[in-house]
C-alpha cells in the first residue's frame, strides 16, 4: 500500500487505512505498510556491517506492528483532525496530547517475533543442545529491541521490577496483538513469515555462539558481549526508524545521507600536506619518522593500536595519516576522533580541515559538541550530528560513553556508526577510572566483531591492557605490544626531551609568599611562565597577588572552569598571540589547560599532582623545541583543600612513590610512567567496575558492569540468557561527575543581549526562537556543582528566565573579567586587587 491522500477519503474509508505518520504539508500521509518496509530495508542495510542483516530486517519490519490497532489509528485521526479543516469527526473531545504515549504500539511486534521463533526452537536445538541458550538469546534480543524502540532498552528483571517478561505477557487489551494480525496488510505478514524461518533462527544462533566462543572469555565478558550484540542491533533499528520518519517529513534529507568517503582523495591530500614540512630541526625529523611509521602500519590488519608520542611529537597529523590510509585499506565508512575536551576538538578539527582544504570540507568533517558556534551549524551539520553521518567525526569522550551506556534512544542510534570505522581516542589517559572495564569490553567487542580499529593516543599511556590479575577477567583491553605505532618509545622520549623536571616539594609545603617569590624569580629569567594549580582557590589567590607584584610589562592571565567557554577561548587566544610574539606572559590556571591545549611557555610551575598530569603540564613548555633548555618545577603548597578531589589525591600519592624511586631526570621516562600507572591502577582497581551506591532493586553491593553482564544480584533462575538491567544501568550511568546546574553568565554584550531576549520571550508562542537563543547561550554558560549553586541561590545571584524554571542567568556583579563566576561580587574583588 502506497502513501495516500486522506483528503480524498470519507470517514468510513479512514477506518480501513493504517497511518504511521500524518503529513500536514500536503495531506499525503505515510502508511504503516510503507514505513515498515522502509525501516526494514534501512535496518538490514546498516546491519550488514556486522552480518546481522536478516534479523535487522525482521525487527525493522515489525517494530511498529502495533500501529495497525484501532486504538492507534484513532489517535492518528485525532492528530489529523486537530490540524485539518477538512474533517469534523466525532472524537469525544479527546486531544492528541491526552493520548500521546498511552497507546502501546511496540509490544505486538515483539510478541509476533517471539511466537514465530518459538515455534522453531525445539527443532533448532534438537541436534545440538548447546545451541539452546543462544537460540533463546536471539528470540529474546529481537523481541527486546522491538519492545524498547521508544523508551530505550528496558530491563530483563524478575517481578515486581518487571521489564522484558512483563511487557511480553501483556494482554490483548493492552498489546492488541490479535487485532493487529487481523488488520495488518497481507504483504507485511507474508514478508515476516518469509524471514522468520527456522533457517533464520539457526543461522543467527550459530553465528552468535561461534562469535562468543571464539575467544577465551570470562562469564562477565561473555554476558557483556551479549549486551553489546543487543545494543548494536537496537542501534540499527533506532537509526533506521528515525531516518525514515525524518525523511518522510523532509525528503530533502535523503540526498545528504550515507555519503561515501573518497579515502583515496583524502590520502593524497594528507601526503601533499605532510610533504611540505621541512626537516631543518631535529624535532621535525623525529615527527616525520613517527608519521612515516604510522603510514607504514596503516596497512596492518584491523585491531587495537596504541600511539604513544611525547607532546610535540606530531601526534595529531600522525594519527590522521594512519586513520586515512587504514580506512582506505579496509574500505571503512568513517573515522571518529574521541577527545576529552571541546577546546581540543576545535583545535583538532581545524588541523584536519587544513589537510582536507577544499570546497567540500564541511561534508567531510563533523564537530559534535555542546560549544559549537551556532553560526557554524547548518541544517546539514545538524542532520549529520543526529547519527554521526560524516566521514570524519570529532566528538567528546562523554558523547562516546553516553552513546554506549546512556539512557534513551538519541545516543543509542549512533552506536552502530562505531562499526566499520577507525576510532581514535586522543588523551586516553583522561578516561574516567570507573569506566575502565566498561570501556575495555566495548572496544574489545567492536574490534573483534564489528570491523572496527581503535587507536589509543597519548603521551602518557595508561595500562588498560595490563590490569591487576584479579581484575583482568572483568575486562582488559586486548592490546598487544606489537601494536604500538611508535617504534622504540624510550629512545624517542630521550630524543624529544625538551624540559628538565625539578622536584622542589618540601616537607610541610610552600607558603603563599614563597610561591609568589619563586614565580617572580622565574619571570626575571624567562619571558613566559605557566602556573598550574589543583584548585580554583589557589588560582585566584596567586593571580590576585602576582598581578600587583610582577613587572608591569608582564600580562597576567587567570583561567578556570568558572569562566564560560567564550571567555576562556578569548583569553587563550590572547595568551597564544603574546607567546608567539615573545611578549612577557604569566598564566595562572587550573588543570583545564593541561591536556592537548597548544600553548608554548618558557617555564611551567606545577602543583604536585599525578605523574601523568605533570607530564601533560610539561607538554605546555618548550613545545616545539626552540629553546635549549626549559624547566618544569614541581611544588607542593602548604595548605591545599583536595579532600573532595579523589583523582588528584590518589595521583599525588602514586607520584610520591615514583619520586622515591626515580631521580628528577627520569621522572618523565616511559619506565617511570608505567610504574606510576601500576601504582595508580592497583590503588583504584576496585573502582573500575563502576560501583552504584544507590539502587532500588539491587541486593547488596552492585556495579554497573554487573548490571550490564551477569547481573547476579538481581536475577532469579530464568530460561532467558539475557539478564541485563539496561534501563536501570543507563539511569545510573554518568560519564563524569559533571556539575548538576548550569547558568548563563553576562560575560559580554552579546551574552547580556541573549539574557535580555530570553527574559522577554514568551516561550509558549515562540518556541523556535527560544531554542535558537538557548543554543547561542551555550558558549556563555557555566556549569556548577551543587554546593556553589546553593550558595548563589542563597545570595539571590541567579534568576530564572521568565516562567522557565530550568534556565537560569547570573547577575552582572557576580561575573568578572578576571575570575569569571564568583560567589562574591566582582566589585569586591576589584577593590581587593587595587
Amino acid at each position: 500500500m502506497d502513501d495516500f491522500n486522506l483528503c480524498n477519503l470519507n470517514t468510513n474509508a479512514i477506518q480501513k487505512v493504517a497511518i504511521a505518520h500524518p503529513s500536514f504539508a500536503d495531506s499525503l500521509h505515510q502508511s504503516v505498510n510503507t514505513h515498515l518496509f522502509s525501516v526494514s530495508k534501512i535496518a538490514a542495510n546498516i546491519a550488514k556491517k556486522f552480518h546481522c542483516e536478516d534479523i535487522a530486517e525482521l525487527i525493522g519490519l515489525l517494530h511498529d506492528f502495533g500501529k495497525y490497532s484501532s486504538a492507534f489509528q484513532r489517535y492518528m485521526q485525532i492528530i489529523i483532525n486537530e490540524q485539518s479543516e477538512y474533517y469534523d469527526l466525532d472524537l469525544d473531545g479527546i486531544s492528541s496530547k491526552q493520548l500521546k504515549g498511552s497507546i502501546d504500539h511496540s509490544t505486538a511486534g515483539a510478541q509476533w517475533i517471539a511466537k514465530a521463533l518459538q515455534a522453531h526452537l525445539s527443532s533448532v536445538c534438537k541436534e545440538d543442545p548447546s545451541l539452546q541458550m543462544y537460540a533463546l538469546a536471539i528470540l529474546q534480543i529481537l523481541s527486546l529491541c522491538v519492545v524498547s524502540h521508544h523508551s530505550g532498552l528496558i530491563n530483563n528483571l524478575p517481578e515486581p521490577t518487571g521489564g522484558f517478561a512483563k511487557r511480553m505477557l501483556k494482554s490483548e487489551e493492552e498489546a492488541h496483538f490479535n487485532e493487529c494480525v487481523k488488520n495488518a496488510d497481507v504483504t507485511v505478514i507474508e514478508k515476516a513469515q518469509q524471514i522468520a524461518t527456522k533457517g533464520l533462527l539457526l543461522n543467527a544462533t550459530i553465528f552468535l555462539k561461534t562469535s562468543l566462543t571464539a575467544f577465551n572469555l570470562s562469564t562477565v565478558e561473555h554476558d557483556f558481549y551479549l549486551g553489546m550484540y543487543t545494543k548494536l542491533l537496537f542501534s540499527c533499528l533506532i537509526d533506521a526508524d528515525r531516518i525514515d520518519s525524518a525523511d518522510f517529513e523532509n525528503p530533502d534529507n535523503k540526498p545528504e545521507r550515507n555519503q561515501v568517503a573518497d579515502w583515496k582523495k583524502a590520502c593524497n591530500k594528507i601526503e601533499r600536506f605532510v610533504a611540505q614540512f621541512s626537516a631543518d630541526r631535529p624535532i621535525d625529523a623525529i615527527r616525520a619518522d613517527i608519521s612515516n611509521n604510522c603510514l607504514t602500519r596503516a596497512q596492518d590488519p584491523q585491531g587495537i593500536f596504541s600511539l604513544t608520542v611525547p607532546t610535540g611529537g606530531g601526534k595529531t597529523y600522525a594519527s590522521l595519516r594512519f586513520a586515512l590510509h587504514h580506512a582506505k585499506k579496509h574500505n571503512l565508512d568513517r573515522i571518529i576522533y574521541i577527545i576529552p575536551f571541546t577546546s581540543i576538538i576545535e583545535q583538532n578539527a581545524d588541523a584536519i580541515r587544513k589537510v582536507l582544504d577544499d570546497e567540500n570540507k564541511q561534508s567531510w568533517v563533523l564537530e559534535h559538541h555542546s560549544n559549537l558556534e551556532p553560526e557554524l551549524q547548518t541544517w546539514r551539520s545538524k542532520l549529520a550530528a543526529e547519527n554521526w553521518d560524516r566521514p570524519i567525526v570529532l566528538t567528546t569522550m562523554v558523547q562516546f560513553l553516553e552513546s554506549t551506556f546512556g539512557s534513551g534512544t538519541r545516543g543509542a542510534r549512533r552506536l552502530h556508526q562505531m562499526s566499520n570505522a577507525v576510532l581514535v581516542f586522543d588523551e586516553i589517559q583522561t578516561l574516567p577510572i570507573r569506566c575502565v572495564h566498561l570501556f575495555n569490553n566495548t572496544i574489545n567487542y567492536l574490534t573483534r566483531f564489528c570491523k572496527t580499529t581503535a587507536v589509543m593516543c597519548t603521551a602518557t599511556q595508561p595500562l588498560l591492557h595490563q590490569l591487576p590479575n584479579e581484575k583482568a577477567m572483568l575486562g582488559q583491553l586486548a592490546l598487544t605490544p606489537a601494536n604500538e605505532l611508535t617504534p622504540d618509545i624510550t629512545t624517542l622520549y630521550n630524543v624529544l626531551e625538551r624540559v628538565q623536571v625539578t622536584n622542589l616539594t618540601r616537607d610541610g609545603g610552600w607558603s603563599e609568599s614563597d610561591l609568589i617569590q619563586l614565580i617572580v624569580e622565574q619571570l626575571q629569567i624567562v619571558t613566559s611562565c605557566l602556573v598550574i594549580v589543583n584548585t580554583k582557590d589557589w588560582a585566584k589567590r596567586l593571580f590576585m597577588a602576582l598581578k600587583v607584584q610582577v613587572d608591569e610589562q608582564v600580562n597576567v592571565y587567570h583561567l578556570s572552569t568558572g569562566m564560560c567557554a567564550a571567555h576562556r577561548k578569548a583569553l587563550l587566544s590572547d595568551v597564544k598571540a603574546r607567546l608567539a610574539n615573545g611578549l612577557p606572559t604569566l598564566c595562572i590556571s587550573t588543570q583545564l589547560i593541561e591536556a592537548g591545549v597548544d600553548v608554548d611557555f618558557s617555564c611551567v610551575v606545577r602543583f604536585m599532582a599525578g605523574l601523568d598530569s605533570i607530564a601533560q603540564a610539561a607538554g605546555r613548555c618548550n613545545r616545539h623545541g626552540f629553546r635549549d633548555s626549559a624547566k618544569v618545577i614541581v611544588v607542593n603548597p602548604e595548605q591545599e583543600n583536595i579532600g573532595m578531589l579523589h583523582d588528584i589525591k590518589i595521583g599525588i600519592d602514586a607520584t610520591k612513590r615514583i619520586i622515591g624511586e626515580f631521580d628528577d631526570t627520569q621522572l618523565l621516562s616511559p619506565q617511570a610512567m608505567t610504574r606510576y600507572f601500576e601504582y595508580y591502577f592497583y590503588e583504584r582497581a576496585d573502582e573500575m567496575p563502576y560501583s552504584i551506591t544507590k539502587s532500588g532493586f539491587t541486593k547488596g553491593k552492585q556495579t554497573l558492569l554487573d548490571l550490564l553482564s551477569c547481573n547476579k544480584n538481581n536475577i532469579n533462575e530464568s530460561q532467558f540468557p539475557l539478564k541485563h538491567a539496561f534501563m536501570d544501568a543507563a539511569k545510573a550511568f554518568k560519564a563524569i561527575d559533571a556539575p548538576s546546574h548550569s547558568v548563563i553568565v553576562p560575560y559580554n554584550e552579546e551574552a547580556k543581549s541573549i539574557i535580555t531576549e530570553l527574559c522577554a520571550l514568551d516561550t509558549r508562542f515562540n518556541a523556535a526562537e527560544y531554542r535558537v537563543l538557548l543554543k547561542r547561550s551555550q558558549k556563555y554558560s557555566v556549569n556548577l556543582f551543587p554546593n556553589v549553586w546553593a550558595k548563589l541561590v542563597d545570595m539571590h545571584a541567579v534568576y530564572t528566565i521568565g516562567n522557565d524554571e530550568q534556565v537560569y542567568y547570573l547577575l552582572d556583579e557576580f561575573y568578572s573579567d578576571d575570575f569569571g563566576l564568583s560567589t562574591e561580587t566582582s566589585n569586591t574583588q576589584e577593590d581587593f586587587i587595587l
